[in-house]
């Protein structure tokens, strides 16, 4: 590792308007963590003759996928602004030096759990696409996930050598094939923005866009070119920037400029691609003399070694000089990012918990460093020498100090009660460096930071305060969620202790996975996909079992319960059950979600913690609620955040808040396990539609009502005619035009569906994209590769969840075969209940 100034970076951490806090995102494959890698030789971090899949991610076996960034890893970049350029508007008065925290984030999808928490720390997302491939379904989806955590993106545009050696495409082409990347990108953050963040569509003319072959080393931005020619031309840079990008044209003979295309060429293609491709075409012809003069009138020259060199190493050697990779994306990232100071005031709002106008929201919107300690930790990161936990997370405000005594709120803190509130000290405050980590005293707001010593208190994530009544910072929502597992359990009885300390290490460690025991005493794994499930097992036995032997079940799906409902529910669906000792009686019955709501609860767009009437106003005018019953909302469920719903639609009833926290409980408990195999409901309300109670409150215990309502319940579901729902995988497929028929079939075969197909305008492949389901794509990939002869390459992600075919309770083959197996699995009996286990007669 180079020699890195560290006096130097502690400096600038105290100067926030001097920061900017930056993610790489992209989709797999598509150059992202080789453009990180430049960046971070360029500070030092990493060698330039290695890659960042090593540096950046040793700690896990490289022999897995030894091409996929599994983790993300942060560290600074240092970068200075020349004299001759001015300084953002929010800069410190002659402070020419900036610190870029920068955190490369995985591509692929099955990790899209690691990019939300990189996201929350940052307040920029630098994502890089491929100028051929485009803008892809994984794309789309990390450009959501920095959307909705208030992070501004900028786009580097990747592999430009491509275009130029590869497919030796002309300019005006480039051109169309970068400008449909852009309205991609802008239509993605058009329909996702938030209205409360800035307005930033992006757009070369703006200088949030740049052009780049991270494998070489050059990029370019279109105002780097302004400045270049904004003296030849006699012409303002700011007006040449606006003329270098769109439909402006551009006549070398008359040297006028146009609106339209018979005026002459267009000026990006004339006046950056031709230069490019002139530079290019002489280096691979081995033009010297020729390429020296051109390269002269630039002020770049080649040194002996360079005139020595051929071919395309003679192409990156000249332009990397030419046009420097890291001087075009820092530059980028420096003038058109925000700096905390800058973010926090549009990001608190949808941060912080409490009020906007206390003391801990003000601070945060300040980003003051004398306020009040308010950090978020977005994830564990596992030390492998000590066996404990790294806090990765980001100061929002106030000052944190070694061994700094504070409040750890964990995930589940409610304000105002001391479930998941601890009392801790900062043991260490560590600066993240790639894989390295450098031990400092005081971190101000506005930095990332890493944190010893306060591991055992949190699961995955929390807030860390020195502020007594101070609200907790918002919990993080994935684009992903656990829909398969395997059952995973020690070979040798006495290893069990073992064992179960490794799998609670294991849950740490990652944002996304859960582990669980089942009622027949086997503990489940449950991870995004296949590749992150395997990914969780490797962890789990290289890192924390150390050689205890394991047995692994192959992969299974997990399924949710849901009803198709019944005409006119609250005559015909009505369930009564009384408790055990017979002298109370509930009444409830269940119908559907309109389409639309689950998914609204899941993107936290309708929540618990709304205000009663608005949320009651929104069900009524968009989902059709009646407004008095939807005020009266008694749970969400499961785990009070799920997209299902309890509802009072009692009238005249005396005492219910009497039992109210029995009958939700009981309501948590059915959501949880629902009637036909024990798997999570979603997308039901039950409603809670009379009630007879004792009048002797001694009767009226959560012995009595917890059983009862539970029963009434599951009743009520079976009623309105029970289904089950499965995970549904949206799969973009590359492949070539005689591997088109194939992959249909192999889709068919796996009951997909192709919902469109399109011919890639740049290079001779199809784009197919189709449904299929979760519980088919094992060994999709490969069955795909043997169809087509290796000539169809899929991308996939979590959609949603649908309806199957079938309904259990009247025996329907499609699918009782499914539910015996689960059951059977979960050691239930393999017959359905019948209704008049529930339902109680008069």
């Amino acid at each position: 590792m180079a020699n890195i100034n560290m006096d130097h970076i502690r400096s600038l951490m105290g100067t926030p308007t001097n920061i900017r806090n930056v993610c790489v995102v992209a989709s797999h494959d598509h150059g992202k963590s080789t453009l990180t890698d430049l960046l971070l030789s360029a500070a030092g971090i990493v060698s330039s003759t290695t890659t960042s899949h090593v540096d950046v991610d040793e700690h896990v076996a490289e022999t897995l996928r030894p091409t996929i960034t599994i983790k993300s890893k942060s560290a600074p970049v240092l970068y200075r602004i020349p004299e001759n350029e001015s300084l953002p508007g929010d800069a410190a008065t002659g402070n020419r030096d900036f610190l870029i925290n920068l955190v490369d984030s995985p591509g692929h999808v099955d990790f899209s759990s690691e990019v939300t928490p990189a996201l929350r720390a940052c307040d920029g997302a630098l994502v890089v696409v491929d100028c051929v491939e485009g803008v892809v379904i994984h794309t789309e989806t990390v450009l959501r996930q920095a959307l909705a955590e208030r992070t501004i993106p900028v786009v580097a545009i990747n592999k430009l050598d491509r275009t130029f050696l590869e497919l030796q495409l002309q300019p005006e082409e480039m051109f169309q094939c970068f400008q449909r990347v852009i309205d991609n990108v802008n239509a993605v953050h058009a329909t996702y923005q938030d209205p409360s963040v800035p307005n930033h569509k992006v757009s070369p003319d703006n200088g949030t866009v740049a052009f780049c072959s991270g494998l070489h080393g050059w990029a370019f931005t279109v105002d780097q070119f302004a400045r270049m020619y904004s003296a030849k031309f006699g012409i303002d840079e700011d007006t040449l920037v606006e003329r270098l990008w769109g439909d402006n044209f551009f006549n070398a003979e008359e040297r006028k400029w146009h609106k339209h295309a018979e005026g002459g060429e267009r000026a990006f293609c004339e006046l950056i691609l031709k230069p490019l491709q002139k530079v290019i075409e002489m280096a691979m012809n081995g033009k010297i003399q020729e390429l020296e003069t051109m390269l002269a009138s630039m002020g770049v020259m080649l040194a002996d070694e360079d005139r020595q060199l051929q071919g395309k190493y003679l192409v990156d050697r000249v332009l990397r000089k030419w046009l420097p990779a890291e001087q075009a994306l820092l530059r980028m990232l420096v003038h058109r990012l925000p700096s905390p100071v800058c973010a926090q005031k549009y990001r608190v709002d949808a941060l912080y918990q409490g009020l906007m106008d206390d003391v801990a929201a003000t601070a945060i919107r300040n980003c003051d460093p004398g306020g009040p300690l308010m950090i978020y930790v977005s994830k564990l990161m596992p030390q492998t020498d000590t066996g404990r936990f790294i806090a990765f997370g980001r100061v929002f405000s106030g000052t944190a100090k070694t061994a700094g005594h504070v409040r750890v709120m964990g995930s589940n803190y409610v304000p105002g009660e001391k479930l998941d509130l601890y009392v801790g000290n900062l043991k260490q405050l560590l600066l993240m460096m790639g894989t390295k980590t450098e031990p400092i005293e005081t971190v101000p707001c506005g930095n990332i930071i890493g944190i010893t010593g306060i591991d055992q208190f949190l699961i995955k994530s929390g807030t860390l305060t020195d502020l007594e009544n101070a609200c907790p910072i918002k919990g993080m929502k994935y684009s992903v969620s656990p829909v398969m597992f395997v059952t995973v359990d020690p070979v040798n009885l006495p290893d069990l202790p073992k064992f179960i300390e490794a799998l609670k290490k294991l849950v740490k460690s990652d944002p996304l996975v859960h582990c669980s025991i089942t009622e027949c005493g086997e503990h489940v794994v449950a991870g995004g996909g296949d590749l992150h499930l395997e990914t969780c097992i490797q962890g789990l036995q290289d890192d924390f079992l150390d050689g205890v032997p394991i047995k692994i079940s192959a992969p299974e799906v997990y399924y949710r319960e849901t009803v198709a409902g019944i005409e006119d529910a609250r005559q015909n669906g009505v369930c009564l059950s009384k408790s055990p000792n017979k002298h109370n009686r509930l009444f409830i019955y269940a119908e559907p979600f309109p389409e639309g709501l689950a998914s609204a609860i899941e993107e936290n767009k309708i929540n618990p913690v709304d205000n009663f009437k608005q949320r009651a106003k929104i069900l009524a005018s968009d989902y059709g609620f009646e407004q008095e019953v939807a005020r009266k909302i008694w749970a969400f469920g499961p785990d009070t955040v799920g997209p299902n719903l309890f509802m009072d639609a009692t009238k005249g009833v005396l005492y219910l808040d009497e039992i109210k926290d029995f009958v939700v409980a009981a309501f948590q408990w059915v959501t949880k396990e629902g009637v036909i195999c024990e798997e999570n409901m979603r997308g039901l309300s039950f409603y809670f539609y009379d009630c007879v109670m004792v009048a002797d409150s001694i009767h009226r215990g959560a012995g009595q009502y917890i059983p009862a309502a539970r029963r009434a319940m599951m009743g009520a579901q079976i009623m309105a005619d029970p289904r089950l729902m499965e995970p549904i995988y949206l799969v973009q497929i590359q492949c070539t035009k005689s591997a088109v028929q194939g992959t249909q079939e192999v889709l068919g075969r796996r009951r997909g569906r192709v919902l469109k197909e399109s011919q890639h305008p740049e290079i001779p492949l199809c784009n197919i994209e189709g449904y299929l389901p979760v519980s088919e794509s094992f060994g999709f990939v490969a069955d795909l590769r043997s169809s087509t002869m290796g000539q169809a390459f899929p991308q996939s992600v979590f959609d949603h969840w649908s309806l199957m075919d079938g309904a259990p309770f009247v025996r329907d083959e499609r699918i009782i075969g499914l539910v015996s197996r689960i059951r059977e699995r979960k050691g239930l009996k393999t017959e359905l209940p019948d209704l008049d286990q529930f339902l109680d007669r008069l």
